[in-house]
């Protein structure tokens, strides 16, 4: 079971836990879908490299780093996001691409996007891509200590779907919005 060592450590602490599953998603906004689950209170994590180390970033499905407002509020002029394959080894006990944001079970820092914090319960992965891990928030920053940033992260643009199609034939006309 991946995670077992995070379930171990919630049970372990006190810290009660739900677990969701769902059917396989692999990005964060397809997650929150096929979970049911509101994309501003779902954590998804990245993993940065910062200072010749790495860290784990923690957002809502819903923002993206914006990376000089990011660099910015970390006092940096050089942080760049990971690749897959320099970090996959550090978390056996998951699936690439799945993370739980506990970045102490793996001796790594945690930075948290401020506006998850606003929220009553935090979901994450529970380091697979068909289940949940939901507590509370509090829980979560009594438990996790992350450094929590107010700047730095921006809302994913929505498509808006009116005025978003695709071309079936080069040179037709989009159509227009009434």
């Amino acid at each position: 079971m991946p995670v077992a060592a995070l379930k171990r450590h919630l049970e372990k602490n006190g810290v009660p836990f739900t677990t969701l599953t769902h059917q396989p998603a692999f990005t964060a906004q397809e997650v929150a879908h096929s979970a049911h689950v509101c994309g501003k209170t779902l954590a998804k994590v990245v993993i940065i490299l910062i200072d010749g180390g790495m860290a784990m970033v923690a957002m809502p499905a819903t923002s993206k780093i914006r990376w000089d407002r990011f660099m910015s509020a970390m006092g940096t002029d050089f942080i760049e996001l990971a690749d897959e394959e320099d970090f996959k080894d550090l978390f056996p006990d998951c699936e690439v691409g799945a993370l739980p944001p506990f970045g102490s079970l793996y001796g790594m820092p945690v930075y948290l996007d401020g506006s998850l914090t606003r929220n009553e319960d935090i979901l994450f992965s529970a380091g697979t891509h068909n289940e949940l891990i939901k507590l509370s928030m509090q829980d979560y920053l009594s438990l996790e200590h992350p450094m929590t940033l107010e700047e730095g992260f921006a809302p994913i643009a929505r498509r808006n779907s009116r005025f978003a199609s695709r071309r079936d034939t080069p040179g037709e006309a989009l159509p227009r919005p009434a």
